[in-house]
């Protein structure tokens, strides 16, 4: 028969890791930081209009992570995840040179 002081003491440790893992599922990612290892070999900037026009060619004015079909951040968002930086908050004025225009 298990007592009652057994069946909390035993509760207890369940009930830590159940909120912990709770809390955790809630999180956000992380924000893409320009000096992550990635977001350097693509390019990423948080501003698109510091981008070197020169060392990417594919950047043009106007393009930004809020129109590339790879954010999945909601319009008017100001940060968005993006699966090619593996999920990763980007800022919506950004841009990378994984940028595709939204079909």
């Amino acid at each position: 028969m298990t007592s009652r002081r057994t069946f909390v003491f035993r509760a207890i440790p369940v009930t830590a890791v159940l909120i912990g893992t709770a809390g955790a599922a809630f999180s956000q990612p992380a924000r893409l930081e320009e000096s992550d290892a990635v977001a350097t070999a693509l390019g990423y900037k948080h501003d698109a209009s510091k981008v070197d026009a020169k060392k990417f060619a594919s950047y043009a004015a106007g393009r930004n992570c809020a129109n590339c079909q790879l954010y999945q951040g909601k319009a008017g968002e100001a940060w968005g995840a993006c699966a090619p930086v593996g999920g990763k908050l980007v800022n919506a004025k950004g841009w990378c040179a994984a940028w595709v225009k939204k079909g």
